[in-house]
Parts: structure tokens; sequence; C-alpha cells
């Protein structure tokens, strides 16, 4: 699977756990030149806590356009690692 965004492949992997119609990429899978940390915070009941990251691709920012969870619920523990997309990111096998 790929992540792109602004015609870039942001992350690959063929390692990715779907859970609620999101593909979670290994974090070792994404490539970091394009991930920003962001300081939004939000709140999952099921799966913990989320923080974000904003995408910058040639110029553009995407914000907030990824979440991971730093520390997730027994519940989660299969995202553990994992980093997930919206805002646009397209997801293509």
């Amino acid at each position: 699977m790929k992540a792109i965004w602004n015609n870039q492949v942001i992350a690959e992997s063929n390692d990715t756990v779907i859970i609620e119609n999101n593909h979670y990429f290994p974090h070792e899978s994404i490539k970091e030149e394009y991930f920003k940390p962001s300081q939004t915070n939000t709140v999952c009941p099921w799966k913990g806590t989320a923080s974000y990251y904003s995408l910058e691709v040639d110029g553009k920012e995407n914000k907030d356009a990824a979440w991971f969870y730093p520390e997730v619920s027994e519940l989660a523990k299969g995202i553990k690692n994992k980093v997930a997309f919206w805002r646009g990111v397209q997801i293509e096998d």
C-alpha cells in the first residue's frame, strides 16, 4: 500500500492494518522528511490519545494530515507504532 499526497509517496508498506476504514502504516515506513510534528491531540474512547503530524511536500502543507497513538489501549494494540492518514492523502495499492 502507498500513501500519496501532492503527487509524492509519503509512506509505503505491505504491512498495513485497517481499522475503521483507515490504513495504519508502520511508523518505519513513512518518509520522515515530509512529516512535521504537530501540537494537536485528540482522544478516542477506545484507542487512546492521538498525536498528529502535518505534511510538507514541495512547499505545500497539509496540517494534521497524519495521526498515531504514542500509547494505545489494550483494545488497539494492533496499531501500536503505526500511522494513519486523512485530509486528501490517497491510499493506493
